[in-house]
């Protein structure tokens, strides 16, 4: 291949990088790709020549020096690598063969601090970088993934032409996901699921909190599958029914259709269901954590994303809880009989909670974009989660809609949409929370939201009593509520105790 031929490089063929190259190459461009081990970049072009034509724009490399130099300037080269020191030892390799205006695009669920670092570090060596979110999986990948970019408008500008042909899309109109792609027929036409987020670090932390709001969705799905299958006694095929159900409504999501499939599937080692089957101790990789921390860092009210992280952290230690199960006691399961009537309290439940994990994703997006000086367009947001990533759901499409009627809206919740939903499945929501309580069912996801939702709408809190004891054992001060905010106030509390005895 000759110099400057290739329209954009890629760096990592493991799964998703192998698919976001395909993905490229089936809307007509020339990707030049590279990956360290020299085995995985033959077998990947070898399996290209014996597939699609289009497949033939994919052109293998075993040097980095003649990879950097197929690429056409100013070169847009993606990393798919390892998010930490193998992202840094990539782009350290990388640097050397590159030219001012060159751009590096970190495509991995890399932490936005370690992006805004690394943009600084090569803004100083005139090059561009760009840190975007992917998401989607390897179907993504593969047909069109959500794409969160980070970076220089200047840079954006030269990556956008690509990155809007390879998203995901959506019919403009319904913001339904326009699905059907095949190898070498992707979809053409439609809103594209990516746009500019913000500068530096600006994707990957909006690709971090969506990480985050997909913790707390799976949570509380997993909540709701298991109140039916403890309260009602349910097989795991016919909750699985009920989640088909679902996701013809207001529920519609991929997590929804998937969960209905899912507990569907018969064990293919035996008996029964497989999901019966699996061990009930969850994994995660980080990104749900970072969510969590970040949000105690910024002080935002992030309680129930932090549940689904904490939950998952409860299931890991499944020998602590077994031998737990032996000596703690709890009240006994009383099967409820009314079917229809608790089914529709916990579809209630898990859209009211759902609202909420969302209003504290978004609220912790504007947290942030205070905190780290960007300036960021949540509905458009909203618009590029509809397609392409885990969380899209039509549910998306209501919030869009809500920032487009009032684009400095402080919480989802306060939208006439949303604070409707919430009056007309409180009743329901909180009969569901009250029930589980009363059999001893875990549902940390759906009482957390609950608790924030109720916390958020309340004019009063108890915290004037914390802010006293803070104000008596560490002299931290306290507003008056007869006084304007602002104007702080400290008493000696100790020497106003002996002047009340001495009274």
């Amino acid at each position: 291949m000759s110099t400057n031929t290739a329209d954009i490089g890629l760096i990592g063929l493991a799964v998703m990088g192998q698919n976001l190259a395909l993905n490229i190459a089936d809307h007509g461009y020339t990707i030049a790709v590279f990956n360290r081990t020299l085995e995985k970049t033959r077998a990947f072009i070898a399996e290209c020549k014996n597939n699609e034509p289009s497949h033939e724009r994919v052109v293998g490399f075993e040097d980095l020096a003649s990879f950097v130099l197929s690429i056409k300037r100013p070169r847009k080269i993606v990393l798919l690598v390892k998010a930490g020191s193998s992202t840094d030892v990539t782009i350290n390799a990388l640097v050397p063969f590159l030219e001012e205006g060159d751009i590096i695009i970190d495509g991995g669920n890399s932490q936005w601090t370690d992006t805004i670092r690394r943009e600084k570090e090569l803004r100083a060596k005139d090059l561009e970088f760009i840190g975007s979110g992917v998401s989607g999986g390897e179907t993504g990948a593969r047909f069109g993934p959500s794409l969160m970019p980070g970076g220089t408008r200047k840079a954006w500008a030269s990556l956008e032409p690509i990155w809007r042909d390879i998203a995901a899309k959506v019919d403009p109109k319904t913001g339904n996901p326009l699905e059907g792609a095949t190898p070498g027929n992707p979809i053409v036409g439609g809103f594209s699921c990516t746009a500019y987020i913000g500068p530096d670090g600006a994707g990957h932390y909006v690709k971090m909190v969506h990480n985050g709001i997909e913790y707390i969705d799976m949570q509380l799905i997993c909540e709701a599958y298991w109140l039916m299958k403890n309260l009602l006694g349910m097989r795991a095929d016919e909750i699985g029914k009920v989640f088909e159900e679902w996701n013809k409504g207001e529920l519609s999501s991929y997590l929804i259709e998937i969960t209905g499939d899912i507990l569907q599937q018969k064990d293919p080692a035996g008996d029964g269901f497989l999901v019966d089957k699996v061990l009930d101790a969850a994994g995660q990789k980080g990104t749900g954590q970072w969510t969590a921390a970040n949000a105690l860092e910024l002080g935002a009210p992030a309680n129930a994303s932090a549940s689904a992280v904490f939950a998952r952290a409860l299931s890991s230690v499944k020998e602590e809880r077994v031998e737990a199960s032996k000596i703690l006691q709890g009240p006994t399961i009383k099967l409820e009989t009314d079917r229809k009537k608790i089914i529709e309290a916990i579809k209630s439940a898990l859209y009211c909670s759902k609202i909420c994990a969302y209003a504290q994703g978004f609220q912790l997006i504007d947290t942030a974009q205070v905190a780290y000086s960007w300036k960021l367009n949540f509905g458009e947001i909203a618009q590029i989660w509809r397609g392409g990533c885990i969380i899209r759901a039509h549910f998306l499409q209501k919030i869009t809609d809500a920032y487009a009627l009032k684009s400095w809206l402080k919480n989802l919740m306060l939208d006439p949409y949303f604070t409707n939903a919430l009056k007309e499945g409180q009743s329901n929501w909180r009969e569901v929370v009250a029930l589980a309580v009363r059999n001893g069912i875990p549902v940390q996801a759906f009482s957390a939201a609950l608790a924030y939702y109720d916390g958020y709408r309340s004019a009063s809190l108890p915290a004037n009593l914390l802010q006293a004891q803070r104000d008596f054992f560490g002299a931290h001060t306290y507003e008056r509520t007869d006084q304007p905010r602002g104007k702080f106030f400290h008493v000696d509390w100790p020497a106003v105790q002996r002047e009340q005895f001495e009274v």
